[in-house]
């Protein structure tokens, strides 16, 4: 629906990229860390990589960042975040390097970036600002804008404050809509809920066209297997890789917003469903998990997930977990059986430590598979993979049909994954069949004198 009043045009113009947060701007990125230890004592995340994630999601909307510093906080200024001789050191840096934008890898407080604005005379974005910049511009479908601008709106509500000064008045851009005095803020939080309420009716209709989408792919006797993984793991490159498909596939995060789905063949010869998703990361906004719960209900509903690791990055353990954190936040546990942990990058990897992790590949069981998506290697072997978890979950039953039984033999097509077929001498037809759980009653309904070969409760 397109804005008709002059507040609903104001509106969406803050809704877009803003002109001042574009290509070229002259960024710093900080990166105030406090100490994140686990049980053991080890520090999960060293700050270092997180700070080099910062900087990467700065450059993913072609921020030029002039400089980066690393601050190590022992307690955080409910004013400024950080204490005032770490805000006047950083005003310096900004007017010695002509600094025009703030990344704090941190999640600020309206007061707190008010503040800092204040005191450095520049635009300030917290970590969830910077990662609304980038799926503003990623998100190409209708449903990935939707979302994306949902969630942006969610976002500017919480930053709507009291006493709001010249400086804010002059800010745009997501999650700023400028106006003096309560009654403007007032009138600003009410346009941003109608807005919300409208989106949210749109989204229901494309969510019931994705699920009309979805029941229909269900029709169709084929598993879904969905890529699932940090940011950057190369998903989209090891989709390409397994369906020759064009998806972008880039050294950049956050490259796939909008899910793509393709049809993959099995070493066997039978057919899946492979669906590409956005790629999770940590600190990931919780209103960004809600707005894309739509999107992801493909990895919900999948019978197979493919938890696709950079396992070359010195920070592939702590994204494994961060990964498994969002999993748990879609109600899916880290430790199913549905879920096959993709070790990608190999190609990346020493030789010692290619040897040992492909030795651990090896193995049965739930091992992981080491594969390089960028040159080919291991793609057979997750794909053999994949076809025996599938098989382990299906029972597979022998059927035999009279040659007048062609409603029945167009059936079995329809809904089941016909393995052999052959023809005895009187002409009837000697089947094998593997039949998806929730299919199952239908098909002993219809084919009582089937036999149980083997799979899900034979």
């Amino acid at each position: 629906m397109e804005p008709r009043t002059p507040g609903e045009i104001r509106l969406q113009r803050r809704a877009e990229p803003e002109g001042t947060v574009a290509a070229e701007t002259r960024t710093l990125v900080v990166g105030p860390y406090a100490s994140r230890r686990d049980a053991a004592g080890a520090e999960p995340r060293p700050a270092g990589a997180r700070l080099d994630e910062a900087v990467g999601l700065a450059r993913a909307i072609d921020l030029d960042v002039v400089d980066r510093l690393l601050l190590a906080i022992q307690a955080i200024r409910p004013s400024t975040y950080l204490g005032k001789g770490r805000v006047e050191e950083i005003a310096g840096r900004i007017e010695a390097d002509a600094v025009r934008l703030v990344v704090m890898d941190c999640a600020l407080s309206p007061v707190q970036q008010r503040n800092l604005e204040k005191a450095w005379g520049v635009k300030v974005i917290d970590r969830t600002g910077l990662i609304l910049e980038i799926f503003g511009r990623r998100a190409s479908t209708r449903e990935g804008a939707l979302q994306v601008e949902h969630a942006h709106l969610a976002y500017q509500r919480s930053r709507l404050v009291r006493s709001w000064t010249h400086l804010e008045r002059q800010r745009g851009g997501f999650g700023f809509l400028g106006g003096p005095g309560e009654t403007q803020i007032e009138a600003d939080r009410r346009m941003i809920q109608e807005r919300m309420t409208r989106i949210e009716r749109d989204l229901e209709t494309v969510t019931r066209t994705r699920g009309l989408h979805r029941r229909s792919r269900r029709r169709v006797p084929y598993p879904i297997v969905a890529l699932v993984g940090y940011t950057n793991a190369g998903k989209s490159t090891l989709f390409n890789r397994l369906t020759r498909a064009e998806v972008l596939a880039e050294n950049m995060l956050f490259a796939t917003l909008d899910p793509t789905a393709r049809a993959i063949g099995l070493p066997h010869g039978e057919t899946a469903i492979l669906s590409d998703t956005v790629g999770f990361i940590s600190d990931l906004p919780t209103m960004l998990i809600a707005a894309f719960r739509a999107t992801l209900e493909d990895v919900i509903v999948a019978d197979i997930l493919l938890h696709v690791r950079d396992i070359a990055h010195e920070d592939t353990q702590a994204q494994g977990e961060d990964v498994g954190e969002v999993l748990a936040a879609l109600g899916i546990a880290p430790d199913t059986d549905r879920i096959i942990e993709v070790w990608n990058k190999a190609d990346l990897l020493d030789a010692p430590d290619r040897e040992r992790l492909l030795n651990l590949s090896r193995q049965a069981g739930t091992k992981p598979v080491l594969l390089s998506a960028l040159t080919g290697e291991g793609v057979d072997r997750l794909l053999a993979r994949i076809e025996a978890r599938i098989a382990a979950t299906r029972a597979s039953f022998a059927v035999i049909l009279d040659p007048a039984q062609g409603a029945e033999l167009h059936w079995l097509y329809e809904n089941a994954e016909i393995l052999d077929r052959r023809e005895d001498a009187s002409g009837a037809l000697h089947l094998v069949v593997r039949v998806a759980p929730e299919k199952e009653p239908r098909f002993l309904n219809r084919f009582g004198a089937a036999r149980r070969l083997k799979g899900a409760g034979g």
